[in-house]
């Protein structure tokens, strides 16, 4: 099991569903918990971390 972050306030790009998005900084990816379509997320390349 892996530590997901709710994210509030966004739409899904594909049923577009509004608070249905799920970040799971884990595996690097978004998920809709409604229509299940993942994305990846990943840093912009030379982006700084703070």
């Amino acid at each position: 099991m892996t530590l997901a972050h709710f994210l509030d306030g966004l739409r899904c790009a594909v049923c577009r569903a509004l608070n249905v998005l799920w970040l799971d900084p884990l595996r690097g990816l978004v998920e809709c918990r409604e229509c299940g379509q993942t994305a990846l997320a990943f840093p912009e390349i030379g982006e700084e971390v703070r």
